[in-house]
């Protein structure tokens, strides 16, 4: 494509593709955090659950017209948070976009190249047009802390500083960007302390945005930035990242809860579990045998981490983040293109948990794992979740096996209790049924076995609530 018809041909094309593209008004306002220093809500008030697709590769790998088709395929799937990079990690420095430009002239952060800035800045705004956040990190890791992959370091804290603030004055009325920082790096990793490095470029993004940037991180697999980051004054929300080295069932749940009790709390999610698709362990070298995440790994960890208290949770499939085709090699055993991997069914099954989410009040969520009193299991793979709401009108517990349990519910105080059973396979209400509130009240799904996760919505009758996934 001739250089100068791509700006002309990229304005025609999203004024084509989007026909209210210009008469459109961003109405969420900023992200922020709760009152309660838990839970996220945008900045007119309105209670925001996380539910993020993992697009590391956007910008790197895809045209415009293939960006258009993946915004509006995970916008009609529930998604409300895009992560994408500005500096890809798979040879995002040295390896042009699909218009033949790269993000830094002689890779070097003060020398941004707009053509390639053209493409993020178009994506931005056509997400605010189907009232989706961008989680826009502005380089993966390895370019600050290489560790592994290809880099190369090219960040100091004098560049990262200036690189911030560019970023973030070209962005400051963007409302629907969040900033993550990091990419895949620990901040402290044996002697060498990254974080000046990062408080530096969170400083140049702040001052640029009046200090109205919500910022957070994104951490190795097997680490919280509560460690590292907590409290770091820029850093508006901790993530864990569950990841895909450490086997099945890793105790998520315990990271999220050990996050949420801590002082001067910050909210908190897993912001890269288990990824569908994705091999099992497969560092230093994957051992077929172990195969690959299924969507119900992708759904017991997802729940779980909700329901042990985060603010939400990014899904991600293994195909779809590196934006694998027949024109780029697989990174790691990646088996499904990533228009095939949009339409696996985890991608589906984490807009139901949205869905049931949402269905009852948000902030205030109180973790309560021992309103189980019957059939709790110490196994990691069976280990069930619960919560109640704040005013103890409703509970939701999730089992990612089906069995008899026994629930204690004397903290609901009506004389009868309402119970949904939701398969959170297919997001269904299968069974809603009234019955008497017993203290310990016998619970038995419509399924039992393993494979048969099933979710349980307890409601105070008096609340009124609609069915969980209306």
């Amino acid at each position: 494509m001739n250089k100068i018809q791509y700006p002309i041909l990229l304005l025609v094309a999203v004024l084509l593709s989007i026909p209210c593209f210009s008469q459109h008004q961003w109405k969420h306002g900023r992200l922020r955090v709760s009152a309660d220093a838990h839970y996220l809500e945008t900045t007119n008030g309105r209670p925001f659950f996380w539910l993020g697709d993992t697009g590391w590769e956007l910008f790197h790998r895809l045209s415009f017209e293939e960006i258009v088709q993946y915004l509006n395929d995970r916008h009609k799937k529930g998604f409300n948070v895009i992560q994408a990079v500005v500096l890809a990690e798979h040879d995002g420095l040295t390896k042009a976009n699909r218009y033949s430009a790269l993000p830094l002239f002689q890779n070097d952060p003060l020398k941004p190249n707009p053509k390639y800035f053209q493409l993020i800045d178009t994506t931005i705004r056509m997400a605010a047009e189907i009232d989706m956040f961008v989680a826009l990190l502005p380089t993966w890791g390895d370019k600050v802390s290489k560790e592994w992959g290809k880099g190369p370091v090219i960040f100091n804290e004098r560049n990262a500083y200036l690189y911030g603030k560019w970023l973030g004055n070209r962005y400051r009325n963007d409302e629907n960007i969040i900033w993550m920082l990091g990419g895949d790096r620990l901040p402290v990793k044996d002697s060498n302390d990254f974080r000046p490095i990062w408080r530096a470029m969170a400083r140049g993004i702040q001052e640029a945005t009046d200090y109205k940037a919500f910022i957070t991180y994104h951490i190795s697999g097997g680490e919280s930035t509560s460690k590292y980051l907590h409290k770091e004054t820029w850093l508006n929300m901790n993530t864990v990242q569950s990841g895909h080295g450490s086997g099945h069932d890793v105790p998520v749940w315990k990271w999220i809860e050990r996050d949420f009790n801590l002082p001067s709390p910050k909210p908190t999610m897993d912001a890269e579990p288990n990824y569908e698709d994705h091999p099992v362990d497969p560092w230093p070298k994957w051992d077929e045998k172990k195969g690959y995440f299924t969507e119900y790994d992708v759904r017991k960890q997802s729940y779980r981490s909700v329901f042990a208290g985060g603010c939400g949770v990014t899904y991600g499939h293994h195909g779809v983040w590196q934006f694998y085709s027949e024109r780029e090699e697989p990174i790691t055993y990646a088996d499904w293109s990533w228009t095939a991997g949009m339409d696996r069914p985890g991608a589906y099954q984490v807009g139901y948990l949205r869905k049931i989410i949402e269905s009852r009040p948000y902030l205030g969520r109180v973790y309560d794992p021992k309103m189980i009193v019957e059939g709790q299991s110490m196994k990691n793979s069976e280990f069930i979740t619960a919560f109640r709401g704040k005013d103890n009108d409703f509970a939701m517990i999730y089992m990612p096996v089906g069995k008899t349990i026994k629930v204690d519910t004397r903290f609901m105080k009506s004389s009868d209790i309402k119970i949904w059973f939701v398969d959170p396979r297919i997001g269904h209400v299968v069974r809603g049924i009234s019955t008497y509130r017993k203290d310990v009240l016998e619970i038995k799904p419509p399924t039992l076995g393993v494979g048969q996760d099933w979710v349980i919505v307890l409601d105070n009758p008096d609340s009124q609530y609609r069915p969980p996934m209306e």
